[in-house]
């Protein structure tokens, strides 16, 4: 259902989203969208699908991974056959998160049939640590006119398996229409252009018509930017009602932790739905590590039941929304490309909450012991037929936020230990204790790769400085008279 109502201002994020969102994420404010809200692969891949089989003009498609299975061939059929209409298709994905994933003969095929198909940050000899930096945008432009936007890369885990009882990962996307969608395809040429010549004229697109009354930002994150990071703050600090978090891979910084613990101090209904197993187990532990203060706060913390819950969403004070592809962690907010859309309207965040709603019917609530006695016992909410985890081993690794504050908060004696944190610490002791045995016993086995890597990069810079002084020196040309 496509929505095309206005946004009333009077909550403190509504004028917060007028005044300084887009100063704080350097985005634009786009007026006059329609959207409509997609659910898991079941109701995103056939619209994806049935749009690029209608693509008249242009296919830009940029995402993490496309898998070489099923659901990977069956977009390779798709845009193969958009190209034979005279469709000029464009495709870009990450190095490593293809890199196991998708074979060259996958590639090599796109191309033959005259895709053109590009791949952002392969390793470079001149750039040592520049495979931080991914590709993790997920975005799919259509004549610029369509687009969608959202968490889902390609690949069958979205898609499940029913005949062995796999359930599909659950993910959220929007497909959006109006003058965004213009500022959509911009992201897509700045990630083109990132990976090598820019896009054509013929293949840039003009500014839709307006289609809607809805008003959006479009945050396309790069190296470094911060945008989304600085705008989540500014949301968790000025939310007075709720703020519902959605995330796969939460590992937040202890600033954004603390201001969701300053928001359920002061009152707002703050939750924070999280996987339950992930495809990431260590990322995981780590989430699970940032558990206690933020119950400690009154900040409700959920698991998901299901496979895997990879969606990214934020909804707060019934009138904020956020559907994208970034993670509440470093990678996602300084060292990615990442692709989140920002809208400020009452009756889709009316959506989002009751998509949230049926998402915590899955789940199974966190609970704090009171006691500090580490139980496994389950209990109920009452009403909510949510079930409830008391900390256990297994299921939570109660922590302050992250690791390395674990490890400083026991050298410096600033609190307890809980038991089930001695795990953590437990492993990362002796991981140190390892590295110290092999850098006395072999010091080589240390001294030979921290070597070469400081060659490397050494190297590096000595070319880039060189580089640089050599065009600083260059005399510029002189016109002709």
């Amino acid at each position: 259902m496509e929505q095309e109502t206005k946004a009333k201002t009077g909550t403190p994020l509504e004028a917060l989203a007028v005044q300084t969102f887009s100063r704080v994420t350097d985005a634009t404010r786009s007026d006059g969208n329609a959207i409509r809200l997609l659910c898991n692969g079941a109701e995103n891949y056939p619209a994806w699908l049935d749009a690029i089989r209608a693509a008249r003009m242009t296919v830009h498609l940029e995402n993490y991974f496309i898998e070489e299975d099923e659901v990977g061939g069956a977009f390779a059929d798709a845009l193969i056959a958009a190209v034979s209409r005279g469709v000029r298709v464009h495709v870009l994905y990450d190095w490593i998160g293809c890199k196991v994933r998708t074979s060259r003969h996958f590639w090599d095929r796109l191309r033959q049939q005259g895709i053109d198909v590009r791949c952002y940050n392969p390793p470079a000899f001149d750039n040592p640590l520049g495979w931080i930096s991914r590709d993790h945008r997920k975005l799919l432009c259509i004549d610029g006119q369509l687009a969608f936007a959202g968490g889902l890369c390609i690949g069958h885990d979205w898609q499940g398996d029913k005949s062995r009882g796999v359930a599909a990962w659950r993910d959220t996307a929007i497909e959006v229409r109006g003058p965004a969608v213009m500022q959509l395809e911009a992201a897509f040429a700045d990630s083109w252009a990132a990976a090598g010549p820019p896009l054509k004229a013929e293949d840039q697109a003009k500014t839709p018509e307006s289609c809607g009354s809805l008003a959006m930002w479009v945050i396309a994150g790069k190296p470094g930017s911060m945008g989304l990071y600085r705008l989540e703050q500014l949301v968790a600090e000025f939310a007075e009602k709720s703020l519902w978090l959605t995330d796969a891979y939460f590992v937040a910084t202890t600033a954004y932790v603390r201001a969701l613990c300053r928001a359920a101090r002061d009152g707002v209904d703050v939750r924070l739905l999280v996987p339950g197993a992930s495809n990431f187990p260590a990322v995981q532990t780590l989430s699970r590590v940032g558990y206690r203060p933020l119950l400690a706060a009154g900040v409700r913390v959920f698991e998901w039941n299901g496979s895997m819950m990879h969606a990214k969403t934020a909804v707060a004070d019934g009138c904020w929304s956020r559907i994208g592809s970034s993670n509440s962690n470093i990678s996602s907010w300084i060292a990615n490309r990442e692709l989140d859309l920002v809208v400020n309207d009452q009756h889709f965040a009316k959506q989002m909450e009751e998509m949230y709603e049926r998402d915590l019917t899955n789940a199974t609530e966190m609970v704090f012991p009171t006691n500090g006695i580490v139980t496994s016992e389950t209990a109920h909410l009452g009403k909510d037929h949510r079930g409830t985890r008391t900390a256990t081993t297994g299921r939570l690794i109660a922590g302050t936020v992250g690791f390395v504050s674990a490890v400083g908060a026991t050298i410096s004696q600033q609190r307890a230990i809980a038991p089930a944190e001695a795990l953590v610490l437990g492993v990362a002791g002796v991981l140190l204790l390892g590295l110290a045995v092999a850098g006395i016993t072999l010091p080589g086995l240390l001294a030979y790769p921290l070597a070469l890597l400081g060659g490397w990069i050494g190297l590096t810079l000595v070319i880039r400085a060189r580089k640089r002084h050599e065009s600083y020196r260059a005399p510029p040309e002189r016109e002709r008279p």
